[in-house]
């Protein structure tokens, strides 16, 4: 698995503190001479036949297709190109439409065989709200195009628990998404944390945060009409129709071994750790090893975000037996052959169910 960050936008989002930089031409060069040198110094640490390749953001789709064939024809220099099983791209809206139906051709001409794009909502009052660049008719043009270029493995991103988003705004944009017919759909509840605009004005007291009831009436919103419309529902904020998983993140869950390229991008070896600084060249590469309470409390929380569970040998042998049984009790633990999981009824509080655990 390799997951290469791309530190760049045109603007940025109310709600995102990831390490970003407004982009420009002399930027991206720089970084592009970088992760290609970074791929040249870390090939050892990649697995011999790497299944899965990430470009994520910032925003991707401002790369030009030259970086981006250049860093591709770094990986193949040192023995790890495709084709991957799952290539996944990240894109906005207004950079699809902007360049239109010969560069979404040209990054499945690449091997990018996932798309996906960033709508967070179809409503332009919430886009606006948001500094999203793109508007609803964007997103849907984006979409069309993506379609036409031939994709068939398409993933939107929603965006859910704001305090100005009602029910009836957040489910119009649940059902518009649903009827588009995406093979996933990644939903997130806005968390506000970090350096953002969100969170420098709800210190100000220009925000106030949704509160619990709302967060929970909208994403059991959206699982309820994401089952009706076919989607498995397999990862707490994660819905595909069978067989559309996504493989690259499903890795995370399972706490496969990845390299992370790029600034600010974190890797993970299954022993430890490690993650570049935020700055466009020269960042530095920092490791730390994990503890064996470090990797059991991982294993367990990653595998109860999922439908699949967790072991149930591993669960009995590093929780207590008695919280087990309450939690069983309750309802908030189910056994699904010889794995227990989190049903999706108590997806919502599965980080109290797993503080409870550990």
């Amino acid at each position: 698995m390799i997951y290469i960050h791309v530190p760049f936008c045109r603007s940025f989002c109310i709600y995102c503190d990831f390490y970003s930089e407004i982009a420009a031409d002399g930027p991206m060069a720089k970084f592009t001479d970088a992760v290609c040198e970074e791929i040249r110094r870390r090939a050892s640490e990649i697995e011999d036949n790497p299944r899965t390749l990430y470009f994520g953001g910032g925003t991707p789709s401002l790369l030009p297709i030259s970086s981006l064939t250049r860093i591709l024809l770094e990986l193949e220099a040192c023995g790890h190109g495709g084709p991957y099983n799952e290539f996944t791209m990240e894109v906005n809206p207004e950079d699809i439409v902007q360049k239109g139906l010969p560069y979404v051709q040209s990054l499945n001409a690449l091997g990018v065989n996932r798309i996906s794009i960033g709508v967070q909502s179809f409503d332009d009052g919430m886009l606006r709200w948001m500094n999203r660049r793109h508007n609803a008719d964007q997103a849907r043009e984006a979409y069309r195009i993506v379609r036409e270029a031939g994709f068939e493995n398409v993933s939107l991103d929603l965006i859910f628990g704001l305090s100005n988003l009602s029910d009836s705004t957040w489910e119009a944009t649940v059902d518009e998404a649903l009827a588009l017919n995406p093979e996933h759909i990644s939903c997130y509840q806005l968390t506000l944390d970090g350096d953002s605009r969100l969170a420098e004005m709800l210190e100000n007291g220009e925000y106030e945060e949704a509160d619990d009831e709302v967060c929970w009436r909208q994403y059991y919103s959206l699982c309820r009409k994401a089952a009706a419309a076919g989607y498995n529902h397999y990862e707490i904020s994660n819905f595909a129709k069978p067989s559309f998983e996504a493989v690259h993140n499903s890795g995370y869950w399972q706490r496969k071994p990845y390299v992370g390229l790029g600034p600010a991008a974190h890797s993970f070896s299954g022993r430890s750790r490690s993650w570049n600084s935020p700055e466009i060249e020269g960042y530095i590469h920092t490791e730390e090893s994990l503890s064996v309470e470090d990797e059991k409390v991982e294993t367990l929380m990653l595998a109860l975000r999922t439908s699949r569970g967790i072991d149930e040998e591993f669960l009995f042998a590093n929780c207590r037996q008695s919280v087990i049984d309450s939690l069983i009790g309750e309802g908030a633990l189910v056994k699904v052959g010889r794995r227990y999981r989190i049903p999706e009824d108590h997806f919502f509080v599965s980080d109290e169910i797993i503080r409870e655990l550990v």
